[in-house]
């Protein structure tokens, strides 16, 4: 099956649809307290090194010299002046970033980071990803969706479907692949028909979120929730000339097997012995200055792929390397002060960007997180995995990760830390004022991971996730 082109590149085509969810784009930015924020999506989280070279000067030039990675392995950019958006748009639409105004806040599309790369999963879903992302840009219906709706890429590891996306192809053992919406199987459909289901089912979402009457901007918010979307799309695909075939049975379970960990950082091995191998870096806060981010495009030119690979786990993925190369480059970016041993506790450690980039803030989180990083890192949770650490610097929880965590949330005076179990613990701020020491803090992420632990002990299993979000 042929792939549509997309639209012709023009920053200055049809403005992005008006109202509807705040989510920022490249077209339309944020304010906030350091500035304007724009969001670039990177379908994938793939960039050419021409392409980076291109983000870092735009962060260098127009904002405040950062690249802030998110929890979708896109790219935000900070304090930019309002002077600024109209050259950036030229900018990324000349890179090939921007190849459509109307649809630049829909490209929400992650996959599977190392698929292809590292002989596991069962499709290189790369060929999907591209295909995809020029139906995207070439259907004027899906121009309408919110930019929270996402949607997901998975070889079949299991780490993107975990992610809760909207819409979600699993590569199957057989060959095919399973449509999801939200967390309900819908079809079966062949691999070469999957990208254009993914499309298909993303604009019958739209029309059923028009049909409710109510303002819905994700699958989980149509009344009565997927399983009605699921329900009717078979019957869509067909209509559509799509071959669609029952899903497996049980329709609202994820596959049997648990979903892949996120890459850690090091040296992954390649897909063959004789292959190249990938570079895994983590970028802690998902920040990198514009020089570690050239510094691992840098990196990247010395590989056969020449591209870097963004995940949503604010890691970066330096693809196609030699062995000894990728030791070198490792030990050049841990060097710059980004993370590539795989016993660092970085990667178990997260934070909204708080004070003072954010208005509605109540602490520097990231400060008193870095303080606290002893005991703020990753730590085991028996039948559990890994138990990552949160910290959030108002109710809002904004980038908070999907599933079991410990939340630890400014409260104005001093943090609120609460376990998956419900468990909490307040640590008031000193009389004097500022925020806990950091012995109190780690203290506390202590009880709250043995309190984890317990439960786990107690139920054969892991913890009870609670609404602490």
């Amino acid at each position: 099956m042929s792939t549509p082109p997309a639209p012709p590149p023009s920053p200055d085509g049809p403005p992005p649809p008006e109202g509807g969810d705040a989510c920022p784009g490249s077209l339309r930015p944020h304010t906030a307290d350091d500035g304007l924020l724009v969001r670039v999506r990177i379908p994938g989280g793939v960039l050419t090194t021409r392409q980076a070279q291109v983000a870092a000067d735009a962060a260098e030039r127009l904002g405040d010299g950062t690249l802030h990675l998110t929890s979708r392995g896109n790219v935000q950019l900070r304090g930019l002046r309002s002077d600024g958006v109209r050259e950036l748009a030229g900018l990324l639409t000349a890179a090939g970033l921007l190849p459509s105004a109307r649809h630049e806040r829909v490209r929400n599309v992650v996959a599977s980071p190392l698929s292809g790369r590292d002989g596991h999963g069962h499709r290189d879903v790369r060929p999907w990803l591209r295909e995809l992302d020029a139906r995207l840009c070439a259907s004027n219906a899906a121009s309408e969706l919110s930019g929270r709706f996402l949607l997901a890429l998975d070889d079949g590891r299991g780490d993107v479907l975990a992610l809760g996306a909207d819409v979600t192809l699993l590569a199957s053992p057989a060959g095919d692949a399973v449509l999801y919406v939200a967390d309900t199987a819908a079809a079966r459909v062949p691999a070469a028909e999957a990208p254009r289901a993914a499309l298909l089912a993303a604009e019958t979402f739209l029309t059923a979120a028009r049909e409710c009457g109510t303002r819905t901007w994700r699958v989980t918010e149509l009344p009565g929730g997927p399983g009605a979307l699921a329900r009717a799309l078979p019957q869509r695909l067909r209509d559509a000339g799509v071959t669609a075939a029952p899903p497996p049975a049980p329709r609202t379970a994820p596959p049997a097997a648990p979903p892949a960990a996120p890459p850690d950082p090091g040296i992954l091995a390649g897909a063959a012995p004789d292959r190249p191998v990938t570079l895994s870096v983590h970028a802690p806060f998902g920040a990198l200055s514009t020089a570690q981010w050239r510094a691992l495009t840098d990196a990247a030119r010395l590989g056969d792929a020449d591209e870097l690979t963004l995940t949503p786990w604010r890691g970066v993925l330096v693809p196609g390397l030699s062995r000894p190369r990728a030791e070198e480059a490792a030990a050049h970016l841990a060097a710059a002060g980004l993370v590539t041993d795989p016993a660092s506790p970085w990667p178990g450690v997260g934070a909204c960007v708080g004070r003072p980039g954010c208005a509605k803030a109540l602490a520097d989180v990231r400060a008193d997180a870095a303080a606290a990083l002893p005991a703020a890192g990753a730590a085991p949770v028996a039948g559990a995995g890994t138990l990552p650490v949160y910290w959030s610097g108002c109710a809002r929880r904004c980038g908070h990760p999907r599933g079991e965590h410990v939340d630890v949330l400014a409260t104005g005076d001093g943090y609120r830390v609460t376990a998956p179990d419900g468990h909490t613990v307040h640590l008031p701020a000193p009389a004097s004022g500022g925020t806990p020491p950091p012995d109190r803090t780690a203290a506390a992420l202590a009880a709250a991971r043995a309190a984890t632990r317990a439960a786990t002990r107690a139920t054969g299993g892991s913890a009870t996730r609670t609404a602490t979000r």
